[in-house]
């Protein structure tokens, strides 16, 4: 058996760290959440520490480092870069690129010497990006064989994979049949539209999909079309349109030529007007397209009936509600964790993997992996204006408050992995309430007025307002249509295009947070709320107690429950 095993997502960006020992997950997070600096990209010393912690380690103790990345690669690629001196499209980035990628290797030689003086005993181990990517997505899905799609920005020179994913006596084998490599990255547009419209790429890009229902996609549809070029293998991209990459903000991910035939770039402050919502509109339709197109390659290699889906792009939950639909697969999962925090599990798993190590407990389908809210510290969450007092019932109270309008945060239990709240760090609301979006949105998330919440359910009466089609949605990850009832008793957690991207609960998974929905339902007949995560926009969700307390303080949340103490503002529920 091989000793513990600590996997890394550092040096880039969504810092993570995720630990095994002795077969079992010890748990998963990302440093963000400790931090307070949202897609943190520093050395994850803070959820090492807590990591150490639980599993009364020292440093000294680990026998293997495995970093989500292999930075050689980048180098490697360096020289090729060159070879788009030929092509007038790209002469004029390809010095530059070459030399971006050369820095990039050049920074990780000094960052990987730090990890060996951290951790003396241990082996460094660096781990292809869409490997890791991929068996955090299958491993997790608890499936005996799939095929795995991975879609991202950029892994190493990877940016889109085709895997078959299948246990060997419990072991998790990824094996690549199909690869992309930039400038070829779904990834890479998605990010550059995202920017152009003025918001921040690698954060924003959930903005932009939300958006995309305000818009008619008639008016670019050609435009991404040329740009995005579906083929027998994939994709092509154009580069008169999006040009060549260079890993440097110094130079544009859109062309002059795709400025003049949209828009100019618009500045964040700046109105948003219908060319912006018909942009999006055109970029989210061909994202979709394009993930359908992949998916049916994936199929075809493959020849499985099971799909696992990873990496960056995976978070656009319309997509993957499509690739459901289109009933290619008989399910489709996406873990908790897809984007680049994930890969720290990832990297630890392909570590064992190659040691011919089985699964370890605590992957298959779970989420709740980081620490407790008091973990990290126990300071005085007293204020003036605030009261405190310990529940009996907390999801009794949080009910009764919520079926009187109140708006409650939650902090309890293990902190989830990934980017959804999925009810351990979250704000919950009615979805009955009168203008309950345009509360949450302009008092408490501070956000655009168009971006929508998601709805949580119990899963037993699920099929009762979301067309779902008999699956369950643990981990927020699709957005699917409403019942004709749905539609009806709850309109507000469905967006414009008329889909809400739905989490489904029971008892077993969350036991508060299913008791809160049978409780609500008991006093409102209807078993769904409204699940937003537990921040405000531009912080990361809470994954402390003091930052959840912050989070009351300085937001338009009426009340808070950190485990079994519930805090409430001047103004309390009645009856």
């Amino acid at each position: 058996m091989t000793g513990p095993v600590l996997g890394l997502c550092s040096f880039t960006h969504d810092s993570a760290a995720a630990l095994v020992m002795d077969g079992k997950l010890i748990g998963l997070v990302e440093e963000e959440r400790l931090s307070g600096i949202k897609h943190d990209g520093s050395y994850p010393r803070r959820g090492i520490d807590w990591l150490l912690d639980q599993a009364g380690l020292y440093p000294d103790d680990i026998e293997a480092v495995a970093l989500h990345f292999q930075h050689d690669l980048y180098r490697r690629t360096a020289p090729k870069s060159l070879a788009y001196l030929l092509n007038r499209k790209t002469a004029r980035r390809a010095v530059p690129r070459a030399r971006s990628f050369r820095a990039v290797a050049g920074r990780e030689q000094g960052r990987l010497d730090a990890l060996r003086r951290r951790f003396p005993v241990a082996t460094i181990t660096q781990v292809l990006h869409h490997r890791a990517h991929g068996l955090t997505a299958f491993a997790a899905s608890g499936f005996e064989h799939a095929a795995v799609l991975v879609v991202d920005s950029l892994g190493e020179t990877q940016t889109t994979t085709i895997a078959r994913g299948r246990l060997d006596e419990g072991v998790p084998l990824w094996e690549l049949l199909r690869e992309q490599t930039d400038p070829a990255s779904l990834g890479y547009v998605y990010g550059a539209v995202t920017q152009h419209l003025g918001w921040r790429k690698a954060d924003e890009e959930g903005t932009v999909m939300a958006l995309a229902a305000l818009g008619d996609p008639t008016r670019f549809r050609n435009l991404f079309r040329q740009a995005i070029r579906l083929t027998t293998d994939g994709f092509a991209l154009d580069l008169r349109l999006f040009p060549l990459r260079v890993i440097s903000s110094r130079w544009s991910r859109t062309s002059p030529d795709f400025t003049a035939r949209t828009c100019s770039p618009r500045r964040p402050d700046q109105e948003i007007t219908q060319v912006h919502k018909d942009l999006a509109a055109a970029l989210q339709e061909r994202t979709e397209q394009t993930m359908l197109h992949l998916a049916r390659l994936a199929r075809t290699i493959t020849r499985s009936n099971l799909l696992c889906i990873g990496g960056g792009v995976a978070m656009n939950c319309v997509a993957i509600g499509k690739i459901l639909e289109s009933g290619l697969f008989d399910e489709v999962f996406v873990p908790p964790a897809p984007g680049d925090s994930g890969t720290a599990l990832g990297a630890a798993l392909a570590v064992l993997a190659d040691q011919r190590q089985p699964v370890p407990d605590g992957v298959r389908d779970a989420c709740y992996l980081g620490p407790s809210p008091h973990d990290r510290g126990r300071g005085s969450l007293q204020r003036e204006g605030i009261t405190g007092s310990t529940e009996r019932s907390p999801a009794e109270r949080m009910a009764k408050a919520l079926a009187a309008g109140q708006i409650v945060g939650v902090c309890v239990g293990p902190l989830e992995a990934g980017p959804r709240a999925l009810g351990h760090r979250s704000i919950l609301a009615s979805p009955l309430l009168p203008d309950v979006i345009g509360r949450l949105n302009s008092r408490i998330k501070f956000r655009e007025p168009f971006r929508p919440f998601a709805p949580v359910v119990l899963a037993s009466r699920a099929e009762e307002y979301f067309r779902l089609g008999g699956r369950c949605s643990p981990f927020m990850s699709i957005a699917v249509p409403g019942t004709p009832q749905g539609r009806e008793v709850i309109p507000a957690v469905f967006h414009d295009n008329g889909l809400a991207r739905v989490q489904t609960v029971d008892g077993d998974r969350n036991p508060l947070l299913a008791a809160t929905l049978e409780a609500f339902a008991a006093l409102t007949g209807v078993p769904v709320l409204i699940n937003t995560s537990l921040n405000i926009k531009g912080k990361p969700i809470c994954g402390t107690a003091d930052m959840a307390f912050e989070c009351l303080t300085e937001s338009g949340l009426d009340a808070l429950l950190v485990d079994d103490r519930w805090y409430a503002k001047s103004i309390q529920e009645t009856g």
